[in-house]
């Protein structure tokens, strides 16, 4: 008879997750390293008790619960995926703070593992604080809303249960291709009930992330693609870096010179000055991954999911014959556009590549192109970086300034607003993981919270959090968390007074930047006052960071100096100008307009959509 050991169901659980490891190309890693979490009556004596009986299982409280998800994403994506957190909450308002994170993990193809607290399984005890009642049905709680933004769901409504959802967990949890947010509900009651669970559910379990090769037919049809092809690009996305891919891509582009354009997940995949690096592709692109992108004949995706800012809303590659081949170990991003679908590793595809075309090169015209319009490019943001003289500053200086002042290794995040956008274009990343974005999702409020994931995944680097005004005001919290944790990283803090992005956005749709300012009411009611006297230094000091703020270039700088020295996080606020921006670069984003108005700007905003709109096609 099996050995069983009697543990309360959030006991289990714990002692569970302390004992799951990955294991790639030999090298094992614990993969849960701890647990995220706030307590209310709906976990503080379930997992609240377990995780006190394990003290070596790190519980990290958080300030937001929303924010933790995002802390564990970071971790996650920092880790390549193969290590995270789990996060806990209550039941109620604490569960579906973090339904927006747990989207954001699943769209960004990260692991992150969801545990809130959920309503009586027994139902003697019913309603129960914060419980949704609906009329029709009694299995039914706020939990349900995690279904759609989860990649595994279950909710564990008897001790017994609690094995198979751990383990469906980790199948998911750990699979390159279905990974995301997994959610297991937990009912309050369960949480604390003992069952006699078997020891086996406790032991030592390595879970194999494996390599899927290229299946034989699908490689060579590849191979005659590429050979067939005049002007190849390939467009590298976050699943070459997260393949750990970014050497074989590198001596791939080397042999055969191949261009490679990069998403915003794939930036870094090779150095900023690389002779084959054309840099950021697509709405938010360089001019060079553009013009050979709209001109390719072959368009060889890796590891990515062609978002409608890398295809342009599908008006980036114009070339009539222009054919696609898409290396994936997912088959949904595989078979995009009508391409040739290839189910593989990036890392095992590139290798095989590399066999089948070592003695192959693109005609010399096409090299040649890439190599003239990629020194060009160089030149452009040298002169976007440099300084202007002005006396307020472009936030294209802010980012020439931290470019000259960071360290090879040092990782730059950014999320949401404008800065996602000339980041991607102009930043120099020099390391595969020092460009941490997550823009699957574009989440305001990521920013902050990610800086800590990022530094408990690598404490050895430097960790600079780039936010605008409007993300830190919506979740700045968890600075404090990096207070009480002794983790020390840099903020700095673009004030721009507004919604940058969208007021950039809505002026180039007629609208004039319509709600997007931080301007007190006017007289005549319209939001037209004087700029909101926000104090974002006085505000981070009082959270325990160090503050301060930079008006010019050399103060940026000596204050990045400064935050090197410091052991609590340091806040550095830069006030921009918004009128000063990045060029678009023959880019563009569909984003419809106002078919009828009575605004004049809107009605011509319309037209210029709809001239756009024309050079929108079908790939099959």
């Amino acid at each position: 008879m099996a050995k069983t050991v009697r543990l309360t169901t959030a006991q289990a659980l714990v002692r569970f997750l302390k004992n799951q490891y990955v294991e790639r190309d030999g090298a094992e890693e614990r993969f849960f390293h701890g647990c995220f979490g706030i307590f209310g009556h709906g976990n503080v004596a379930g997992l609240g008790e377990a995780l006190q009986e394990n003290p070596d299982f790190p519980y990290i409280p958080a300030r937001n619960e929303q924010a933790m998800v995002h802390a564990a994403a970071a971790f996650a994506k920092m880790k390549n995926r193969l290590a995270t957190y789990a996060c806990t909450t209550s039941i109620g308002p604490g569960a579906t703070n973090m339904v927006t994170a747990a989207a954001g993990a699943t769209i960004n193809r990260v692991p992150v593992l969801l545990l809130p607290g959920d309503v009586f399984a027994r139902r003697d005890v019913d309603p129960v604080l914060q419980q949704l009642e609906q009329p029709y049905s009694r299995d039914l709680s706020v939990n349900d809303c995690f279904r759609p933004v989860s990649k595994y769901w279950d909710r564990v409504w008897r001790p017994e249960q609690l094995e198979s959802a751990l383990l469906e967990a980790m199948r998911v949890l750990t699979s390159p291709a279905d990974t995301g947010a997994v959610t297991l509900a937990l009912p309050q009651d369960v949480q604390a009930e003992a069952w006699d669970f078997p020891e086996a559910l406790f032991e030592k379990r390595v879970w194999h992330v494996a390599r899927p090769v290229p299946e034989p037919s699908e490689l060579r049809k590849l191979v005659e693609a590429i050979r067939a092809a005049e002007r190849p690009v390939i467009v590298a996305g976050g699943g070459v870096i997260y393949s750990d891919a970014t050497a074989a891509l590198r001596q791939f582009a080397e042999t055969t010179g191949i261009p490679v354009a990069e998403t915003q997940a794939g930036k870094g995949a090779l150095p900023w000055d690389h002779s084959r690096a054309l840099g950021a592709v697509g709405s938010t692109g360089t001019l060079p991954a553009n013009r050979i992108a709209a001109s390719a004949d072959l368009v060889i995706g890796i590891g990515t999911r062609y978002s409608d800012f890398t295809t342009q809303s599908h008006t980036l590659f114009q070339a009539p014959e222009v054919k696609f081949a898409n290396v994936n170990v997912a088959a949904l991003d595989a078979h995009k556009l009508g391409g040739l679908a290839v189910l593989a590793d990036a890392k095992a595809c590139l290798e095989a590549l590399h066999q089948e075309l070592a003695s192959h090169r693109v005609p010399k015209d096409h090299a040649e192109l890439v190599g003239s319009l990629v020194a060009e490019w160089h030149r452009e943001v040298d002169r976007l970086y440099a300084p202007r003289g002005e006396s307020k500053l472009a936030q294209s200086e802010v980012l020439g300034a931290l470019d000259r002042a960071l360290d090879p290794k040092d990782v730059v995040i950014c999320a949401a607003g404008s800065l996602p956008g000339d980041l991607h274009k102009l930043w120099r990343p020099r390391d595969p993981k020092g460009y941490h974005m997550e823009y699957g999702y574009s989440c305001m409020g990521y920013e902050i919270a990610a800086g800590l994931g990022v530094r408990l995944a690598d404490p050895e680097r430097g960790v600079y959090v780039l936010v605008g005004d409007g993300s830190y005001l919506m979740m700045a919290q968890e600075l404090v968390t990096a207070i009480q944790e002794g983790l020390q990283f840099t903020v700095v803090l673009v004030d721009n007074h507004g919604y940058g992005s969208i007021g950039a956005l809505s002026e180039s749709l007629g609208s004039g930047g319509f709600g997007t300012r931080y301007r007190q009411r006017g007289s005549a009611g319209a939001l037209d006052g004087e700029v909101l006297p926000l104090d974002f230094v006085a505000n981070a000091k009082s959270l325990g960071c160090h503050a301060t703020r930079a008006k010019t270039l050399d103060e940026l700088t000596a204050a990045i100096a400064e935050a090197k020295t410091r052991k609590v996080p340091s806040v550095i606020v830069v006030e921009t100008d918004p009128t000063v921006r990045v060029p678009g670069y023959a880019s563009w984003w569909d984003v419809p307009v106002a078919e009828t108005s009575t605004i004049e700007s809107v009605r011509e905003a319309r037209k210029n959509w709809e001239a756009q709109s024309k050079k929108r096609r079908t790939y099959l």
